[in-house]
């Protein structure tokens, strides 16, 4: 078995940065990739046999989402914490930044700290939670659906949300509505987009659909270059539904950059906007129940690790706008 020793040499560390970065303190971004990667490689789980000692009843419960700079999963660990704490739950608040192996990294810690359950927002449909399984740990995904191992999710309608967005932009008078979505290995990217889909049909039936949707990383910068290429195109739309808020906060700066500020070029976001200081934006916003959605999956899982045997479920909960 791999010691902490063992993961310092293949990282090219000290043992002494290892155990910083499984403590979480003190450690460079890059020497953290380094050292998960490197535990991954090696199957290293961290010792921490005295401390599994004192939750053999558990009351921690880890929530893993992917990026916690994002205002959503802020808000909606937020609605995790209220039911949880109101429950006498400590909750441990982790973020993968979208790296299937840090993700990894995160499931090992909660199996070793003998964690009561985990709320998770899977970085892909491949995630493994076979060791959560094989203890029987409460497990329930929330935003992106997981169809690789059966838990219990909680997500919103998607699919309803991207149709509801295209169709406002479409009635306001566009004529070609291009979509800005998501990764395509990630569940919500390609739901938004079915909708999206559907409408610019309905709307635009002689348009070739595939010619208006660019995938982006659901980041500021990768809405930028979406915009910039859709507008580049020797087409262009004069409207875009984007498939979330940060990316919306990057279409929109590309927008502004030429001239073309919403409302005179359309423009729909899925998700509240964050970093909007200086006023109304001109973007018709879908709002999502973030809070809510946290609030629903903490109580999910409360009823699995109290015994619940009922059957799997997926919770989908309205938009706010629906």
């Amino acid at each position: 078995m791999a010691t902490i020793h063992d993961v310092a040499a293949r990282a090219g560390v000290s043992a002494a940065t290892v155990s910083r970065v499984f403590a979480g303190s003190g450690v460079s971004q890059d020497k953290v990739r380094v050292v998960l990667a490197a535990a991954e490689e090696m199957g290293y789980t961290p010792n921490r046999t005295a401390r599994a000692l004192r939750l053999q009843t558990s009351t921690v419960i880890a929530l893993i989402v992917v990026d916690i700079e994002n205002p959503f999963f802020t808000s909606l660990a937020r609605g995790v914490e209220d039911v949880t704490r109101a429950a006498g739950y400590s909750l441990v608040l982790c973020n993968s930044d979208d790296d299937p192996v840090r993700e990894g990294s995160y499931l090992d810690v909660a199996v070793s700290e003998r964690m009561a359950g985990v709320i998770l927002v899977p970085t892909s449909d491949r995630c493994d939670l076979s060791r959560l399984a094989d203890r029987r740990t409460a497990i329930v995904t929330v935003d992106r659906a997981l169809h690789s191992h059966p838990v219990d999710a909680v997500v919103v309608d998607n699919v309803a949300g991207g149709r509801s967005a295209t169709a406002r932009l479409y009635e306001r008078g566009a004529s070609r509505v291009a979509c800005i979505t998501g990764p395509r290995d990630a569940d919500t990217a390609e739901l938004r987009s079915a909708g999206w889909r559907q409408e610019f049909r309905r709307f635009s039936p002689t348009a070739d659909p595939d010619a208006y949707l660019e995938h982006a990383d659901y980041r500021v910068d990768g809405g930028r270059a979406a915009m910039a290429r859709l507008l580049d195109a020797a087409e262009p739309p004069d409207a875009v539904f984007v498939a979330n808020n940060l990316m919306a906060v990057g279409a929109l700066a590309e927008l502004r950059s030429r001239g073309l500020a919403p409302p005179s070029f359309g423009m729909a976001a899925y998700g509240d906007l964050p970093y909007m200081p200086l006023g109304p934006s001109g973007v018709d916003v879908i709002p999502m129940p973030t809070r809510l959605i946290g609030a629903t999956a903490a109580t999910v899982l409360l009823e699995r690790i109290k015994g619940s045997a009922d059957p799997l479920r997926t919770v989908v909960l309205r938009n706010e706008s629906d």
